[in-house]
């Protein structure tokens, strides 16, 4: 008799992972490395907020004036209760910090998901079509290139806000539009040009012969042949609609001070500063400036570990 021989089973997803290329590059760099452990971490807690956040800064009942304005708890006059102190309304700055940096992070992996989208079908329409329709998507791109992000977060920040005058406003979504419609152009270029060379190839030929439309051919064909470039604008631009969020938060255009977020957190402890409430607007900002930093190393490895030209 002869013996079955057992078919060959797929190696796991976890398994192909660590065999990968990707997975080489990241770990051979200690600072790479650093960068994904602390972006973890903070994403963690942050998500985590509500489970392991000593104090709820939402909860406006449970606050108490009598507690505003304590300094940490290994400085001269801290209170074993908050950590890092408490601001002017006797919020603990360590849970307002979970929190906020939940909603900084929500805010921007939101816009970034918009821009995204809206880049890469715009830029795939203009790059397979071509003709007026390419060069007007382009020429509304290039117009908005004349203006800085944060100008143009601006606006449409004031046009949605004015609008809705006398209405409720989500401003959670206010900022995700904003922040969103500032960030699309750098989407639609890369995808633009690197549709215009991939509408040429042979399966794209092969997919018209055997009678596949346009949005068939542009979004199951073309558009995973242009990812790579997409997810490593979008990790860089993670880092800058963080930043961004937390300018429009300063600026008094972002979240209200009753929805905490970084941004919000360093304007509010600004104002204390000179008063000798340092604390108030240091950990806010060493945070922030931590989330964006280790943001933007993993963008720059992923953008050098994605280019075939430095394999």
């Amino acid at each position: 008799m002869s013996e079955t021989v057992p078919a060959p089973t797929s190696p796991s997803l976890i398994a192909r992972l660590r065999d990968s290329d990707l997975w080489w590059s990241f770990t051979r760099s200690r600072l790479v490395v650093a960068a994904g452990i602390v972006t973890l971490v903070m994403t963690s807690a942050a998500l985590l907020a509500p489970l392991i956040a000593p104090h709820n800064p939402y909860n406006l009942a449970s606050l108490s004036l009598l507690d505003s304005n304590t300094p940490p708890a290994w400085v001269s006059g801290g209170d074993p209760r908050f950590l890092l102190g408490t601001d002017d309304q006797g919020r603990d700055i360590f849970s307002t910090i979970l929190y906020g940096t939940r909603s900084s992070l929500l805010i921007a992996i939101a816009a970034v998901v918009l821009a995204m989208s809206l880049g890469v079908t715009l830029g795939l329409v203009a790059g397979y079509v071509g003709g007026r329709t390419d060069a007007i998507i382009m020429r509304i791109a290039d117009v908005q290139l004349t203006f800085p992000a944060i100008l143009t977060a601006l606006l449409v920040d004031g046009i949605v806000k004015a609008s809705l005058k006398g209405a409720s406003v989500d401003h959670f979504w206010v900022l995700v539009v904003a922040i969103g419609l500032s960030y699309w152009v750098q989407y639609a270029r890369t995808v633009r040009g690197v549709t215009m060379v991939e509408r040429n190839k042979e399966y794209v030929q092969a997919a018209r012969l055997i009678g596949l439309g346009p949005l068939d051919i542009m979004f199951r064909q073309v558009l995973p042949n242009v990812m790579s470039p997409v997810l490593v604008i979008a990790t860089i631009n993670l880092a800058l609609a963080i930043i961004t969020e937390a300018t429009l938060s300063f600026l008094g255009v972002g979240l209200p001070p009753t929805e905490p977020s970084l941004g919000t957190m360093i304007q509010t402890g600004n104002k204390y500063l000179f008063s000798g409430s340092w604390w108030m607007v240091a950990f806010p900002g060493v945070t922030l400036a931590l989330l964006v930093l280790a943001v933007n190393l993993l963008g720059d490895w992923l953008r050098d570990a994605l280019n075939p030209k430095l394999r």
